[in-house]
């Protein structure tokens, strides 16, 4: 009967345990509890679960009752002779002591020493799959008859002990699992982290969501996830393309602009899964998404910069390249390629030098030797065109591009052409040459003028009106003569130039003929102040100072022995009865000195000057050059 008693305790004490272990979650509290029920129910008041730790080769206190503080939670014992391998499969006691005194070989541990303890059984306590977890043990002060009824309800109770801890151990890791989730997701504020309903309305809304797009979890959740779309996405039926493919491809790529609460706009890399049950249908959807905006804006202005910069120098007319610190190229501009006709691989490292003219090629090797040194890289050599396969002179400038120690990374240079500059510049130096000479026979036919005017007149009222005359002439000159390359100098133009400067003229007294003959830069001068001399004559003294008057000036080229010259003829009909014997005086004048020996000597011309009843007669043969006369006929 006692043992009929016994054994309907136990099993009440069994189904106690497992009413209690199901509805609680604590694994502490429920270790705790089986204890006392084993320690009451062997009558010993003393258990205790010892948790295997393999990693430690050691046996921890888990819980226990009727032990000493600081024991439970706290104590380790060294495993030594306790190994799995004595553990049999079937949960058979590890260890059964009746009396510790009777068996002096075993080691009992020493908090169970200082207890007391004499008799001990302890089975183990396996997990489903047959994984060792640790024993249950039950501890005695006195010695003990453990009966096989007390060993085969220990191994009950650690059988029903083991899947209760593994549930619980489960449960811990779900819970810590979805703790560290619930810490990860709530942390991500870049990342908006939702879920939907199958019909793509949204049940979870969590903070990274609030984050990204503006609306709380309260103005989002029960609304479609389509207020997340732009209206042009809408329009395009984007939204509602996303969910089909996620539902039948499993996931779908989010990555677009989406609208926010505000009325801006967020951009979005992310993706949507679709959450199946068990039987394989999507009954909703998760939907993570990246707020990349800033970096998306940023990419944006890069590229817009890298488009302003590629414009830029595209656009310009230099030559643009980079190159390293030994001055092997690394990259070179369109213009390059366009222009030498090399192509930009061809470029790279040392084939630039290919297009610099083989004589150049140590000066630019010379400047990029400096150029580490001083900082700067500056020269001029020539490059070839390649359609052309000529060579025209270049400016080569390039400027450093340092690190933030100030280390040179690479240079930045271009190529300017300055091949027209440079013969702009050849031709200036021959023109300021060419200029001084001028000016100094200028200063000498000035100053020559002078003097003839000064020996011709008695007094400083004559000479001050002649002087200034003849200087205006002069001035006359200089100036067709600074227009000489854009406008070719006639004898027609010198002959009107003359008669011009005159003032008012019947032009009915007046006759002029003859082609069109360009001269000289050199023969003009000489030849102009001759016309001017016997066009001042003619108004003072001669055919234009009477009403009755009449001037004729003809020209034209004839072929002589020695080539082609340009034959003149001024011709007056009439004169004043005061006219003397003039140009000049009568004694050989500054006019009459020009006719007959500055234009002979000057210019190599053959000259006549008759002063007759009826007027004056004056000719001019002078000799053309060779592409005068071709111009002249």
């Amino acid at each position: 009967m006692d043992h009929y008693l016994r054994w309907r305790k136990r099993q009440k004490l069994l189904a106690d345990f497992g009413e209690f272990a199901l509805s609680n979650d604590n694994l502490a509290d429920i270790l705790t509890e089986a204890c006392r029920l084993v320690g009451n129910a062997l009558g010993t008041q003393r258990a205790n679960v010892l948790e295997i730790e393999p990693s430690k080769r050691s046996l921890f206190v888990r819980a226990g009752v009727g032990l000493d503080d600081g024991i439970v939670g706290k104590l380790r014992l060294p495993m030594r002779e306790i190994a799995s391998e004595r553990f049999s499969p079937d949960g058979s006691p590890l260890d059964i002591i009746h009396d510790v005194h009777t068996e002096p070989q075993y080691d009992l541990a020493a908090f169970m020493e200082v207890a007391g303890v004499v008799a001990l059984v302890n089975v183990p306590i396996l997990l489903p799959g047959r994984t060792l977890y640790g024993l249950l043990q039950v501890e005695s002060s006195e010695p003990r008859e453990f009966s096989q009824d007390d060993v085969e309800f220990l191994r009950t109770y650690s059988t029903i002990l083991g899947p209760v801890i593994d549930r619980l151990n489960k449960v811990r890791a779900l819970r810590d699992a979805e703790e560290r989730f619930r810490l990860i997701v709530e942390a991500a504020r870049d990342y908006a982290i939702f879920t939907t309903d199958a019909n793509d309305r949204i049940v979870d809304w969590l903070p990274g969501a609030e984050a990204v797009f503006g609306w709380t979890a309260a103005e989002a959740k029960g609304r479609s996830a389509n207020m997340l779309f732009t209206a042009e996405d809408r329009a395009s039926g984007a939204d509602v393309k996303e969910i089909e493919t996620a539902r039948r491809d499993g996931s779908a790529p989010n990555i677009r602009w989406h609208a926010h609460k505000g009325g801006s706009r967020v951009f979005i890399e992310g993706s949507v899964t679709s959450v199946r049950g068990s039987d394989g249908q999507a009954h909703g959807f998760l939907k993570i998404g990246q707020d990349v905006t800033e970096r998306r804006r940023n990419e944006e202005r890069i590229r817009q910069s890298e488009a302003r910069q590629r414009a830029l120098i595209e656009g310009i007319p230099q030559l643009v390249w980079q190159a390293s610190s030994d001055g092997g190229w690394i990259w070179s501009s369109p213009q390059w390629s366009d222009f030498t006709g090399l192509a930009p691989m061809r470029s790279l490292a040392f084939g630039w030098q290919d297009a610099v003219h083989p004589d150049d090629r140590r000066t630019a090797s010379t400047a990029w030797s400096r150029a580490n040194e001083t900082g700067s890289f500056e020269t001029e050599y020539r490059i070839r065109h390649g359609l052309t396969e000529t060579y025209r002179w270049f400016a080569i400038r390039a400027a450093p591009v340092r690190d933030s120690d100030g280390a040179i990374l690479t240079w930045l240079g271009t190529s300017t052409d300055i091949d027209d500059l440079r013969r702009m510049q050849q031709r200036q130096e021959v023109m300021v040459t060419e200029l001084q000479h001028r000016t100094r026979n200028l200063i000498a036919v000035v100053q020559s003028i002078a003097e003839q005017t000064m020996a011709s007149c008695g007094t400083m009222e004559e000479f001050r009106p002649q002087f200034n005359d003849r200087l205006t002439a002069l001035a006359r000159v200089q100036g067709l003569l600074s227009r000489s390359a854009q406008e070719p100098i006639t004898i027609a133009t010198l002959v009107r130039a003359a008669l011009d400067a005159l003032g008012t003229v019947d032009r009915n007294r007046v006759t002029i003929s003859g082609p069109n003959v360009p001269l000289r830069n050199s023969s003009v001068q000489t030849l102009a102040l001759a016309l001017h001399e016997l066009a001042t004559n003619a108004r003072k003294h001669g055919a234009l100072s009477i009403l009755v008057g009449r001037l004729e000036v003809a020209w034209e080229v004839r072929k002589a022995p020695d080539g082609r010259h340009l034959e003149l003829a001024w011709i007056e009909h009439g004169r004043s009865s005061e006219q003397p014997d003039t140009p000049g005086a009568q004694n050989g004048g500054y006019g009459r000195k020009l006719i007959e020996r500055a234009l002979p000597y000057a210019l190599s011309a053959t000259t006549t000057f008759e002063l007759r009843d009826v007027g004056v007669r004056c000719t001019i043969s002078l000799p053309l050059d060779t592409t005068e006369a071709e111009q002249a006929s």
